[in-house]
């Protein structure tokens, strides 16, 4: 039995949750909740026990300073609760952590337990994959769920995927199967340029996210940050004709592929959309230093990369990279254009 003190009663919770590695290229999911976390100043209410599922070999504890006294953070989940002001108020509960080495169906019996003891109306679960999808475009965002009803009633797509999973996956089955709703956002970030961060692809992801659960969110610089990143991408895939070539290609089969949906209502809703999304009251926003994305990305310069196929092995985005190398095809059903999963 899980005992939360110090939580008070939520209002109308819904919990959002991302986990590093194999389902967040481009660090965009956790990025993601991590942005609701420090615009909400989100306090940890509860964390996960570190021994229990994560191998310290693969994700390595760390060790700080605090005023001269030595301390160790150690990879874990942790939870916090944000609550939305307004006209109508809500809470959301946050999870975010890494995705554990060990012992995944106890993890989401946990993570369920805490859904359970709060009153969790429904469970979101962010991701990020690696697509053929140009950084040029807007980043595709699909949204899928296990359930048939509540596809039908959000205007989701019911997943049919079989195959290799990662923990996303594995959660909003576990969700399914414990009657609480659950749906997945994933986010496809260009495999050209997986280095992170993407800011880009976070906008995205938390844009869906007001959609589905009817919220303002508070972007601050994200905004701002993302026309940075397309900006230093745009300048680097200018120095190699191999690169500015593709990006071209992509660009063309994407551009094809979204004229069905160039119609009267789909410009309609893309409207409505960003009507929702306004805020008259906000000031302008805080432009940001392009540069700092130019470091990010000059690392690792960008080359051109055949789509991938499903067999290919998914790799461990806990590296270095950051990547989320073969969830595309495997949770998202997506080659990369920005199909609907399941579709």
């Amino acid at each position: 039995m899980i005992e939360l003190e110090g939580v008070p009663e939520l209002i109308d919770p819904v919990m959002v949750a991302a986990f590093e590695g194999w389902n967040d290229a481009g660090d965009a999911a956790s990025g993601a909740v991590a942005h609701l976390d420090r615009e909400w100043k989100g306090e940890v209410f509860a964390a996960l026990d570190a021994e229990d599922y994560y191998d310290f070999q693969v994700n390595r504890p760390t060790v700080w300073l605090d005023n001269g006294v030595r301390k160790i953070t150690w990879p874990t989940t942790r939870l916090s609760v944000v609550r939305i002001g307004g006209a109508k108020p809500r809470d959301l509960v946050l999870v975010r952590g890494i995705e554990p080495s060990m012992r995944w169906r106890s993890f989401c019996n946990e993570i369920l337990g805490f859904a359970h003891e709060l009153g969790v109306e429904m469970v979101v679960i962010m991701g990020a994959l690696l697509g053929d999808t140009p950084h040029t475009r807007p980043v595709p965002v699909s949204g899928v769920t296990s359930d048939a009803d509540l596809a039908r009633t959000m205007d989701l797509e019911e997943t049919k995927y079989e195959g290799p999973t990662g923990i996303v996956g594995i959660l909003q089955e576990a969700c399914t199967h414990a009657g609480v709703p659950a749906v997945s956002l994933w986010a496809a970030v260009p495999h050209y340029v997986s280095q992170p961060p993407n800011p880009k692809a976070t906008l995205a992801l938390l844009n869906r996210l007001e959609d589905l659960i009817d919220i303002r969110i508070p972007l601050g610089e994200l905004p701002e940050d993302a026309r940075a990143w397309q900006l230093g991408v745009d300048q680097l895939a200018a120095e190699d004709s191999e690169v500015a070539e593709y990006v071209q290609t992509l660009e063309e089969a994407r551009d094809t592929a979204d004229l069905p949906e160039a119609s009267g209502d789909a410009i309609a809703r893309e409207f409505e959309r960003y009507l929702r999304r306004r805020d008259p009251a906000a000031g302008p926003e805080t432009a940001t230093d392009p540069g700092s994305y130019f470091r990010d990305l000059s690392g690792g310069r960008a080359q051109p990369k055949p789509k991938q196929d499903d067999a290919a092995d998914p790799g461990d985005a806990s590296g270095p990279d950051g990547t989320a190398d073969g969830e595309g095809e495997s949770e998202g059903e997506s080659g990369g254009g920005g199909d609907a999963p399941g579709a």
